[in-house]
């Protein structure tokens, strides 16, 4: 199977490999939504407050398996690209087995710790009960929720996007009919939010495998692959874990400036989480050219086809940058209209677009630098990648934000400012290092692409 990323046209299979991964996120992104949408109708605060509190929990720690499992996105990419099936294989067969054992692991970890893990999390009493259940009943299905995440990482470091669409959208589908039967029906709250969420990525799982079965795939997989192979673990890791670190400490970045925010007021707190919201979803569209841009420069890395990869760096941005910018005109003229699909309170509204004023300016600045994480991604600088994320978190947003907040005329607005600067201050690092990068490269002879007949 030949890919089309490292031959023809570059624009076109890009944007094609795009589309479907901003639609995978955006279904990801509404899962949770969904849940907190029926329980909220049909069941009591007790159980929304559970399943919102569970749910932060389940997400830090599926995107931080999801972050890691990025090392064999890229690492299959590559291998794929250079046509070497035997060692994709052994790629995914490891892969297969390390998540295993990950999941076990999370799964033992949640459900012996379930109490002490809502305790940190603040669950309050009237819902604690509710939170361990919905996290232990969770954690009891980490297999089929990374086996889940998993897939789609591999199928996208196949350069197929659309098999992972195909399965979040079975998911979203099973999850809604699930919540509605356990928590409509049944009437079993947050304990049938998880329960519903669980089973949604089982049934995924299951339409994932019989879809691998039917495919002829671009590496070779046998039984003696799925095993832990040493030196293949290491390169997955060596690419994964900076990239799941550097999400992690960024998630602890905003997670400190919501506390920052929270002592100003609850207007000032209720404000800040309607603007996330709406951050979230504007943020897809940076995040999917970034996991796009990877895959596809990934394959081109392994076919020693830089110059190709290059290309697809500049096309990718070429678009990203048009379309944050009429992100850019969105937050900042819209601000309220926005505000306003997630609140009815005219003070939060108002103060949540003034928050998207500043994230406006983030949105220019998103568009450029997250194509080039895509590209550092997608050649193995992931070091380089933990590093800027590090730096622009911690080195600026999070002082910024705290030195703006004590200022005696604070506002989100001002607040806000310390994300663009910091995503100025990445996109300046990631210049300077693509600048340094083209001189080395001058001076390399070029890689020559592993033939194959």
């Amino acid at each position: 199977m030949k890919s089309t990323f490292t031959q023809g046209k570059i624009l076109r299979p890009l944007i094609g490999f795009t589309i479907p991964v901003l639609f995978a996120l955006f279904l990801q992104a509404m899962y949770g939504a969904v849940d907190l949408l029926v329980v909220g109708r049909f069941a009591s605060s007790a159980d929304v407050s559970a399943v919102s509190t569970g749910a932060q929990v389940m997400l830090t720690l599926t995107n931080l398996v999801s972050s890691f499992a990025m090392g064999t996105t890229i690492l299959l990419g590559q291998q794929i690209g250079s046509g070497m099936p035997k060692k994709g294989g052994q790629t995914v067969g490891t892969a297969i087995v390390a998540f295993s054992a990950i999941a076990l692991a999370l799964s033992l970890l949640l459900s012996v710790f379930a109490p002490q893990i809502s305790a940190v999390m603040n669950a309050p009493a009237q819902a604690f009960d509710k939170t361990v259940s919905y996290v232990r009943i969770c954690g009891a299905g980490m297999v089929a929720i990374i086996a889940y995440n998993l897939i789609g990482c591999i199928f996208r470091g196949m350069g197929d996007s659309k098999t992972p669409l195909l399965t979040v959208g079975i998911a979203c589908v099973c999850n809604i009919a699930g919540d509605l039967l356990l928590c409509a029906v049944f009437k079993m709250g947050a304990e049938g939010a998880a329960i519903a969420t669980v089973m949604a990525q089982v049934v995924s799982v299951v339409v994932s495998f019989l879809v691998i079965r039917k495919r002829k795939l671009p590496f070779e997989l046998n039984r003696r692959d799925i095993r832990l192979h040493g030196p293949t673990f290491r390169n997955m890791a060596l690419l994964g874990a900076p990239i799941a670190l550097q999400d992690l400490l960024v998630s602890i970045s905003f997670l400190i400036i919501i506390a920052i925010v929270n002592t100003m007021g609850v207007t000032a707190s209720a404000s800040m989480g309607v603007a996330e919201k709406v951050c979230a979803f504007i943020m897809l569209i940076s995040s999917a050219f970034m996991q796009s841009i990877s895959a596809f420069v990934a394959q081109n890395y392994g076919a020693g086809k830089m110059e190709r990869a290059k290309r697809a760096l500049y096309e990718g941005l070429a678009v990203s940058l048009c379309i944050g910018i009429g992100m850019f005109f969105l937050s900042f003229f819209r601000g309220t209209l926005l505000s306003g699909l997630f609140s009815s309170d005219s003070a939060v509204i108002a103060s949540a677009a003034d928050y998207l004023k500043a994230y406006a300016i983030d949105c220019l600045f998103t568009s450029v630098f997250f194509c080039f994480i895509g590209f550092y991604n997608g050649i193995g600088m992931t070091k380089f990648v933990m590093l800027q994320g590090i730096i622009g978190a911690f080195g600026v947003r999070v002082p910024v934000s705290y030195l703006m907040s004590q200022r005696p005329d604070a506002t989100l607005f001002k607040i806000g400012l310390a994300t663009p600067l910091s995503s100025l201050l990445q996109l300046i690092l990631c210049v300077s290092c693509y600048v340094i990068l083209q001189k080395r490269m001058r001076n390399t002879p070029p890689r020559q692409a592993d033939a194959r007949p």
